[in-house]
């Protein structure tokens, strides 16, 4: 029930000496801020790290074949070989608990020799035969036409999905990209899709210069036979990759007589793994952000403590008239214990608005800079952070009263009305 007299009684008490009241509150409201900017920070540095992870499978490891390190069933120490098509059969068939599995080829790479020509125009780009799965495992965003199909793998098309890069290489202005022809290794490829990268990292300007084409025309183009260069696999979810990866890799191993426990005859990067110590990360910031904030904070609620006990002291001779007239040491703890919540949760509300405002003009000038490749978005915090500031405001209130309410109890009346 609301008390009209109490709620005066403390006003009055907190209005007393106002630029006291105000230094005091000062140190709540600073530390609230800090804690909810601090946050926000980490929310937006987190935002912009997995803007690059954006459709992608993130439950993914790249696997490839190296050199054998060790001599097994009469076969030679660093022996080559290669994955198979019939390996991308036998581990659909052996390993349900994968999603995607996309063997891949590739030709040239980053700076390598000329091998794309369309008309007078010649061009060096990584050229990748590829299934329409890596659509799911990539981020790339096609923005006309299509990416591969089954029906391309399937009938061996000569089809091409290519990056915006190579259209400003091999392109005039105002051509038609879709349905013209290039010219890989002396193939012809009609062109069906153009992509764009969506990835912040420093490659993505090269990663705009590639050109995918099916896997079955490749191999049949460029004469690779039934070799497969590398994998790009994927688990279901609630599966992790990084714990099924062992078992694929010796399930690969038996079928290339190569030995068990020849680790470095297939190479891997395990996307997974890596994801997760990102995450790791993040975790680890969002604690350093709490602990800093609730410590300076704390600084606050020792500061609101201490003038609470000066108000006490200050209010010996109105305490120990009260409890000679009757007032029960209940009610004194309540009014020291509702002045301190009242001061701390009014400084704490004050930092968080503040804080929402620096936020708010934070996120307006990033609304109007160019966000390619920053690695800093939208920080924020959502409602249970805020919600978690208020209860540690509550509890930092009580925290900060606790000690002045016991004092005022124990005040004697008699004690008191002699006190000067």
């Amino acid at each position: 029930m609301f008390d009209k007299d109490k709620w005066n009684e403390i006003l009055q008490a907190l209005s007393a000496n106002v630029f006291r009241t105000v230094l005091t509150a000062f140190g709540v409201f600073w530390g609230i801020f800090i804690l909810v900017i601090l946050l926000a920070a980490g929310k937006g540095l987190e935002n912009g790290v997995m803007k690059d992870f954006s459709g992608m499978s993130t439950n993914t490891v790249f696997l490839w074949t190296q050199n054998t390190s060790k001599p097994f069933k009469g076969l030679p120490k660093n022996r080559s070989y290669n994955f198979k098509n019939s390996d991308v059969q036998a581990l659909r068939e052996n390993f349900p608990n994968l999603m995607y599995i996309s063997p891949r080829n590739q030709l040239g790479g980053y700076q390598g020799s000329n091998n794309v020509i369309r008309g007078t125009k010649t061009q060096a780009y990584t050229v990748y035969g590829d299934y329409p799965e890596l659509a799911y495992q990539e981020s790339k965003a096609i923005v006309k036409g299509r990416f591969i199909n089954y029906n391309d793998i399937n009938q061996k098309r000569k089809t091409a999905v290519i990056g915006e890069g190579v259209i400003s290489g091999l392109y005039d202005k105002g051509e038609e990209i879709l349905g013209s022809y290039i010219k890989i290794n002396g193939v012809n490829f009609m062109v069906v899709g153009v992509y764009k990268s969506k990835s912040n990292n420093g490659n993505a300007e090269e990663e705009q210069k590639q050109i995918y084409v099916p896997f079955t025309a490749f191999q049949q183009a460029f004469n690779y036979g039934d070799v497969v260069g590398w994998m790009t696999i994927t688990a279901k979810d609630g599966t992790s990759i990084t714990d099924l990866k062992a078992d694929i890799f010796r399930f690969l191993r038996t079928r290339h007589d190569v030995d068990p426990d020849d680790e470095r005859a297939i190479g891997n990067f395990d996307l997974y793994e890596e994801f997760s110590k990102i995450n790791g990360l993040f975790v680890i910031l969002k604690f350093i952000a709490y602990f800093v904030g609730v410590l300076v904070l704390l600084s606050g609620v020792i500061g609101i403590s201490n003038i609470m006990l000066i108000v006490v002291k200050e209010r010996t001779k109105e305490i120990g008239i009260r409890r000679a007239i009757g007032a029960s040491p209940g009610t004194i703890r309540s009014q020291i214990l509702t002045e301190s919540i009242f001061l701390t949760i009014l400084a704490g509300m004050l930092g968080i608005a503040a804080a929402a405002g620096v936020l708010a003009i934070i996120n307006a000038i990033l609304d109007n800079m160019d966000s390619e490749g920053m690695m800093f978005a939208n920080p924020s915090v959502d409602l249970g952070v805020v919600f978690s500031a208020l209860m540690i405001l509550v509890f930092s209130g009580l925290l900060a009263g606790f000690i002045p309410a016991q004092i005022a109890i124990k005040v004697k009346p008699v004690d008191a009305l002699r006190a000067e």
